[in-house]
């Protein structure tokens, strides 16, 4: 798949599965992480195009203000797999959101 020039959906895929339960990053960690800061639309294609969101937990990608972003199955369903994994929100915008996102350095 090509989305973005040498931005491969298996290094996407390969660090969303890798994001603990309970956590989550930003599209824009995941394109700065692989190289390619300002990538964040790029990144955010790819997850929709996910072809098993079991597999990789893409509900745990959002935006970098904290707001749950978009989702391949509505934005309901993917506050609800957020709620079950113990975040909250307010409306759309998760609650500490500084306190549940993940270090990326971490996980590579």
């Amino acid at each position: 798949m090509y989305v973005h020039k040498q931005l491969k959906a298996s290094d996407v895929f390969d660090i969303v599965v890798k994001i603990p339960e309970g956590k989550v990053t930003t599209y824009g960690d995941i394109a700065k992480i692989l190289g390619h800061p300002g990538a964040s639309r790029a990144i955010g294609r790819i997850l929709n195009s996910n072809p098993n969101p079991i597999v990789v937990p893409c509900h745990r990608v959002v935006m970098s203000n904290g707001n749950i972003g978009g989702y391949a199955f509505g934005k309901t369903r993917k506050k609800e797999l957020l709620k079950k994994e113990g975040l909250h929100f307010m409306r759309d915008d998760m609650h500490d959101f500084a306190g549940c996102r993940t270090n990326l350095a971490k996980l590579r």
